[in-house]
């Protein structure tokens, strides 16, 4: 069947009025050094306190007669950026005089209160640790690449949340991040002298950014770095394209780099499969271009696409071309690299996690399970021309101890058993199809090479079909079940 050919389409999001919903509370950074903050208690939990208020640069007065071994610690060992002054006694009304900020940790509700009340007439913001009730303020989970700085709040309703959010969030910055982050202090200055307001300034912190999230540590002169990242910026025509992985559906599959690669894109030139979910990690400006290619459906000419590429990447533009799966594993990244280093256009590719990969995954089934198949083979279901592919070494795939997967094969199923059982495979070798992998559409097919026809009819062609043949998946029928969740399981005893 001749697809039939469609132009490339803009996608536009459908936005809402611009209007901030509901916050359980406003979060700011206050600036701190220097500044005096009042705090009663000498405990371990005081103690903490007053090292992050030393963190942010402080003068931490600390009115306490006694302090925990942690706080005499602290005190000795003293704070880089702040102060600590030790009042050996209980706080006083005099004790609020020029200060900012009013922290204690009380014993009691009454102590609480107390505290509270006389820091309000002071009209200073109030924390008791522990007490909600009793705080105009409090501390949430903290992200420290300073001078960038991340808060974590959850309302004080649920604090081991926003620790998970933090450690999440932990892993998607690396740690040299605080030195570039320095070094963009260091140049800022040079930005604005040298650049134009737009999308010069826009370029040189996107390359910036590029270099800050690599891993690299920052260089400690930046003279050089600055006059490359400011000519390279200057360069209209500069553009570039990078081939991106979405992965088979959730968008939980995505990789750190190709959600950096979305938030840095001009234009992403994205297909069919991809989920919406994907898109919705990729920079609000960026223009999206419906540019989907699917077999015996309406779709949009490889050379438009092509053409595509290479106008907006000359027009200066940071190109994303958004593939489902991975680029390189039948999704023509190949064909697509050799044409932009043709066009001299700079390419680069972001590997997404493959069809295959994801469904070993979620089938729970390792397709090189040592006890039976010692390789795996990726191959197409069909050809260029609409049939089976010639090309393929079709006796070499009856290897009992090779898993074969076919991607795009769910219209040749039926030639595919057939020619596979030609070649020496019994026709109750088993065999699994799953259709829409990784998406809330996702079904599944076990049977054998024998029934694979009229299983994969079952499954339906409104998503990828991907069949896979080999040992591996004999008695396995179990593992393609959804593993049961319910609430009941988190009852004890």
């Amino acid at each position: 069947m001749t697809p039939i050919s469609r132009k490339p389409v803009e996608v536009t999001r459908q936005r809402t009025p611009a209007r901030v919903g509901t916050l359980a509370s406003l979060p700011l950074f206050f600036p701190l050094k220097g500044r005096k903050v009042v705090l009663a208690g000498g405990s371990d939990a005081a103690a903490w306190k007053a090292e992050l208020l030393g963190a942010a640069g402080a003068e931490v007065h600390v009115f306490a007669p006694d302090l925990d071994p942690a706080f005499e610690t602290l005190l000795e060992t003293g704070s880089e950026n702040g102060r600590f002054l030790w009042h050996r006694r209980p706080w006083a009304e005099d004790s609020f005089d020029g200060a900012i900020l009013a922290i204690a940790d009380a014993e009691t509700d009454g102590e609480a209160q107390a505290f509270a009340c006389a820091a309000r007439a002071h009209g200073l913001p109030v924390n008791v640790i522990d007490k909600p009730a009793f705080c105009d303020f409090q501390f949430g989970s903290i992200v420290n690449r300073s001078p960038v700085v991340i808060g974590i709040s959850t309302n004080g309703v649920a604090p081991i949340v926003g620790q998970a959010i933090r450690r999440r969030i932990e892993t998607l910055l690396p740690e040299s991040l605080q030195g570039w982050a320095q070094l963009a202090g260091r140049l800022r200055e040079k930005t604005l002298a040298y650049l134009q307001a737009g999308p010069e300034r826009r370029r040189f912190w996107e390359r910036f950014s590029d270099l800050a999230f690599s891993g690299r540590a920052a260089p400690e002169d930046e003279t050089g770095l600055a006059e490359t990242l400011v000519e390279d910026a200057k360069s209209a025509g500069n553009g570039r394209v990078t081939l991106v992985g979405a992965g088979p559906g959730d968008a939980e599959y995505l990789t750190l780099k190709a959600v950096r690669a979305l938030q840095a894109a001009d234009v992403i030139l994205f297909d069919d499969l991809v989920d919406d979910a994907v898109l919705e990690l990729a920079r609000r400006e960026a223009k999206r271009m419906l540019v989907g290619k699917r077999g015996g459906r309406e779709s949009c000419r490889q050379e438009d696409i092509n053409r595509m590429m290479v106008t907006l990447a000359r027009q200066g533009k940071h190109v994303v071309r958004l593939k489902s799966g991975d680029p390189m594993i039948f999704g023509r990244g190949g064909e697509e690299l050799e044409l932009l280093a043709l066009a001299g256009i700079p390419a680069t590719v972001v590997p997404g996690i493959t069809a295959a990969s994801a469904m070993a995954a979620r089938l729970g089934i390792s397709l090189t399970h040592r006890d039976q198949a010692q390789s795996v083979r990726f191959v197409t279901g069909h050809s260029r021309h609409g049939d089976l592919p010639e090309t393929v070494d079709w006796q070499g795939l009856s290897d009992p101890a090779t898993t074969t997967v076919f991607y795009m094969g769910a219209r040749m199923a039926g030639r595919i058993r057939d020619r596979l059982i030609a070649e020496g495979f019994s026709g109750q070798t088993p065999a699994v199809a799953v259709s829409g992998i990784a998406t809330p559409d996702e079904t599944r097919w076990h049977g054998t090479l024998a029934t694979l026809e009229d299983g994969v009819t079952g499954l339906g062609l409104q998503r990828p079909v991907l069949i896979a043949v080999g040992r591996v998946f004999e008695g396995r029928e179990g593992a393609t079940q959804e593993f049961p969740f319910s609430l009941e399981m988190l009852k004890f005893g």
